[in-house]
């Protein structure tokens, strides 16, 4: 019997909350109270971390945010969020920004947390996420030249993704839904990729369509040509890849993804793009699972999208919908659609409030037994966000989402989060 959104939403939490949820909101309670209490630091500090050289030739940047994140969830953790229980998730991110004359420009993104997608290393991890060299030729932008780690030019989301800019604290559900396509492993018949429909997100080894935003390695050119933007990257994973192989160490460039995005800007209220990406998605650990006479080069993710934004006044909306196919082994192609809509209203220039409708469904793949049969689970979320800027350093969210996937097994039916977010 399905269910509706109106008994997902009804359903009574008061069993469900456990003893850990009190000592992490206090946390996030006392957090906020603090960082109040050191604005005047913070605003010295912030003007402290630069630095310009006499001739003004060099100029460098130090900035960075502070995240405080509490997760309580019913069920499983949905998306990207690891563990089984209530989670605790500080981060922080530093960004060296730094300038060599007119054409020169450099960024270094390090991160220290519990892993890049909460959750995933709980005794902690450090790593640079980012790391690019780009040449501006002219000064009106109509060129650059980039290489590095750095985020995808795919899609809309990717440029708004840090937690001082996303509305909300999740990423929309066609960046982080766990589909049953893995990057690991082939399937040894279609039944036994159907199979994994009935069991709970293998997070390890299952991909969504975007892992986020896909800080692969690689080389892009970007520009802006009068109303229009363009931007092509040639990267060393594709986008659904997981965050272990997004530095070029880890993945070499034996099967590359070419990814790119044209839009247009007609007016300052709209703006309205088309991407697309083409590369493999298995991993160097599949190879041997695969059929005799294939190789990795051999299934590849195809993926298109679309996206559209407007503004005005307080109000600002964002949409993007994309379908991908993946090249399953022994299988065929596994087609997916997903799309969300996203809009956030600012009732004073400190409070916020953001909704988002999110859905992805699921094509038909043969069963082996004559039929076909979706792969995997149709799925609706809906988010909802209230934002407030306590000053120009301290933000702060909470989220609260309900889900509901068809069929038996479900990941996080109901969610909610806080978040502290610490900018200077």
């Amino acid at each position: 019997k399905q269910k509706t959104a109106y008994e997902i939403v009804s359903r009574d939490w008061s069993s469900d909350v456990c003893s850990s949820d009190l000592p992490i909101a206090l946390g996030l309670l006392l957090a906020a109270t603090h960082v109040l209490a050191q604005e005047a630091l913070l605003q010295r500090l912030d003007d402290a971390l630069s630095y310009q050289s006499p001739g003004g030739f060099f100029r460098s940047d130090l900035s960075g945010l502070v995240d405080v994140e509490g997760y309580f969830i019913d069920q499983r953790p949905p998306g990207l969020l690891f563990g089984k229980d209530d989670l605790f998730n500080p981060r922080l991110s530093l960004f060296l920004d730094t300038h060599f004359g007119d054409q020169f420009y450099s960024l270094v993104q390090f991160r220290a947390d519990r892993g890049f997608d909460p959750g995933f290393k709980p005794d902690g991890a450090a790593r640079f996420d980012e790391y690019l060299l780009r040449w501006t030729p002219w000064a009106d932008g109509r060129l650059n030249l980039q290489a590095g780690k750095f985020a995808t030019v795919f899609g809309k989301w990717v440029q708004r993704h840090d937690s001082w800019q996303n509305p909300f604290i999740t990423a929309p559900l066609a960046y982080e839904n766990v589909t049953t396509i893995t990057d690991q492993t082939a399937p040894g018949t279609p039944g036994a990729f159907l199979g994994r429909r009935a069991v709970p997100d293998a997070k390890a080894t299952w991909l969504p369509v975007i892992w986020g935003p896909a800080y692969t390695s690689g080389a892009s050119v970007f520009g802006q040509l009068a109303k229009f933007d363009y931007a092509f990257e040639f990267k060393n994973a594709s986008i659904s890849s997981r965050p272990t192989a997004w530095d070029a160490r880890d993945n070499g460039w034996e099967h590359p993804t070419v990814s790119a995005r044209l839009a247009h800007t007609p007016n300052a209220a709209w703006n309205y793009g088309v991407s697309a990406s083409h590369g493999a998605y298995l991993l160097p650990a599949a190879e041997a699972t695969l059929p005799a006479g294939y190789g990795r080069g051999s299934y590849r993710q195809t993926t298109f999208g679309t996206d559209l934004s407007w503004s005005h006044h307080g109000w600002q909306v964002w949409g993007e919908a994309m379908v991908a196919r993946f090249q399953v082994p022994r299988v065929g192609n596994a087609d997916t659609f997903t799309y969300f809509v996203e809009g956030k209203y600012k009732f004073t220039p400190e409070l916020f409030a953001a909704l988002r409708w999110n859905q992805q469904l699921f094509g038909t793949v043969p069963d082996g037994a004559g039929g076909a049969q979706h792969w995997d689970r149709n799925i609706f979320r809906v988010d909802t966000a209230l934002g407030y800027r306590f000053t120009r350093h301290l933000q702060g969210k909470l989220q609260y989402s309900v889900a509901h996937e068809n069929g038996p097994v479900q990941q996080g039916e109901q969610l909610l989060a806080a978040q502290l977010t610490v900018k200077f």
